[in-house]
């Protein structure tokens, strides 16, 4: 794990590159004891810092003093607005909490963020997460979807949502994003298996994101270090300035030079920029394949089949409660 002395020097390296906000996140932040020192560096170099936290391990004392060394806001995470369904996904008794933490967080006058990664288990509750997120006085509510890799591309058919479900989901979020226009904002994320066009997955590859994991690794993306082979870079052996002008990690999927067809010629490789590199590793074993996830993909198929899946789930697809437990 990284000192406070290492991160401090990452954070000024980070704000001479430009950088203007850090999200904290993990795993777990709040389990680093010297969070607080590196709040405060953060805050010094005037970096916009937020905190993304389950709201585990919290108290009023220590939410006060990360506010104190220049905290700005915090983002926290529900499994579900229901206190049974939470505590089941989360594999523990955590949903009475995470409501003392969302009260702490506003108390203290920390703009809140209520996080609910949204699956086949919890989508039908979309309204009682929105009233839920209102009684919080949250100022921003993020549905998001699951993002299908690792753990859930695993149980991707038991998590994916049918169709149907997600349209009338996405209805009743945007109807209320309109209600709560100047009070609440709400970003519904759609599972880009229903799109039939990739996210541009961080803005791009090495474009706009850099990510430094607790043991020092410096990543274009939160999973990068699942697609094996890449060319892993350390911040403790290199200033990030070093890793993202000339790293072959950042350098590997910039621009359009990589690109394969249909992404080569098509109109909106300056938008999507060819879609997840993880998502199409994992679906196809070839980073540097079009993400299945678009419609021209030669692989999009197999997507298609996952829809399918998603209609017609098979009862021995559906996750037992005892393999629930991780859900974000």
């Amino acid at each position: 794990m990284l000192s406070a002395d290492t991160w401090r020097r990452i954070l000024r390296e980070a704000e001479v590159l430009g950088v203007v906000q850090v999200n904290l996140t993990g795993g777990e932040p709040l389990l680093r004891e010297d969070l607080e020192t590196i709040v405060s560096e953060a805050h010094d170099l005037d970096l916009y810092t937020n905190l993304i936290t389950a709201g585990l391990p919290l108290t009023y004392e220590r939410l006060a003093r990360l506010r104190d060394s220049g905290l700005a806001s915090v983002q926290l995470s529900m499994q579900s607005a229901e206190e049974e369904s939470c505590n089941w996904m989360a594999g523990a008794t955590v949903y009475n909490r995470k409501r003392a933490a969302a009260d702490w967080i506003t108390d203290l006058g920390l703009p809140l963020t209520i996080n609910v990664v949204l699956h086949r288990y919890n989508l039908h509750e979309i309204l009682d997460i929105i009233h839920l997120a209102e009684t919080l006085r949250a100022q921003r509510l993020e549905l998001a979807n699951v993002q299908y890799l690792g753990w859930a591309l695993t149980n991707r058919a038991a998590l994916l949502p049918d169709p149907c479900d997600l349209d009338q989901a996405r209805a009743l979020a945007e109807e209320a994003k309109a209600r709560l226009a100047g009070t609440m904002d709400i970003v519904f994320v759609t599972p880009d298996y229903y799109t039939g066009v990739p996210r541009a997955c961080m803005d791009g590859w090495g474009r706009r994101y850099i990510v430094v994991s607790p043991d020092g690794l410096v990543l274009p993306c939160h999973a990068a270090h699942t697609i094996p082979g890449l060319a892993m870079v350390s911040a403790i052996e290199y200033s990030l300035t070093q890793i993202w002008e000339q790293s072959e990690l950042f350098n590997l999927f910039r621009g359009d030079g990589w690109m394969p067809d249909p992404c080569r010629t098509c109109s909106q490789r300056a938008v999507d920029y060819g879609g997840c590199r993880c998502q199409a590793f994992h679906l196809t074993g070839v980073a540097a394949a079009t993400d299945p996830a678009c419609q021209f993909s030669p692989n999009h198929a197999l997507i298609e089949e996952a829809q399918i899946q998603a209609r017609h789930p098979h009862e021995s697809a559906l996750l037992q409660p005892r393999l629930l437990k991780g859900v974000p």
